[in-house]
């Protein structure tokens, strides 16, 4: 069962269809108990990071999140859900992050347009268990798994960096560690690699 954490977020939707499309039992969580309970977790993203950080310490289920992801739990971080992973952003100076990576969120500068909106390849950074099988669903031409993106800020490239993408800078687009994942683009719009990357969460325990 994969528990999608929802605290407001405007996509929920979305990523429960895609669970759906891939036949994979999902609930809606709001709670610490039901966190404590959860055997995989989702923590989707649309929106801005101050408010989202707002939301889960009014839920007051900061600190057991982050216990689960330290516990084993397999986690998914989806958009603003990647972002949160790390210390703070730049859209909310004030607004602590979950810190389970060093590093901030920064805007994307250098006059290009933002947001970032659309499709764009991953380049991969070294082995990935969510892009497992997607190379067979691109055209052999294809430099990378084509995703779609709405962002307009971006987490570094850190140690846990799985795959990344180039607009104007690198940044991390795919993170991997231990039970933690986090894609910085929407695989619940991205197509049939999308819900490969989802199928192949979907299948750890």
């Amino acid at each position: 069962m994969i528990s999608i954490l929802d605290y407001g977020a405007g996509n929920l939707r979305s990523v429960e269809n895609t669970l759906d499309a891939i036949g994979a039992e999902h609930e809606l969580i709001h709670d610490a108990a039901e966190i404590a309970r959860a055997t995989q977790i989702v923590l989707p993203g649309v929106g801005h990071f101050g408010q989202m950080m707002r939301e889960l310490d009014r839920l007051e289920v900061r600190d057991p999140l982050v216990d689960a992801i330290r516990s084993g739990v397999p986690f998914l971080g989806i958009c603003l859900g990647l972002q949160a992973l790390f210390t703070g952003s730049e859209e909310a100076p004030e607004a602590r992050g979950l810190g389970i990576f060093e590093g901030h969120v920064r805007r994307f500068r250098g006059g290009l347009r933002v947001p970032h909106m659309g499709w764009n390849n991953l380049r991969r950074v070294r082995e990935s268990k969510l892009l497992e099988k997607t190379a067979a669903l691109l055209e052999k031409t294809a430099a990378g798994p084509y995703v779609y993106f709405a962002h307009s800020f971006f987490a570094p490239v850190v140690d846990a960096t799985a795959a990344a993408c180039e607009y104007g800078s690198e940044f991390s687009a795919v993170i991997e560690r231990g039970n933690l994942f986090a894609v910085q683009f929407h695989p619940e719009k991205s197509g049939p690699v999308g819900l490969q990357i989802v199928r192949n969460f979907a299948s750890l325990s």
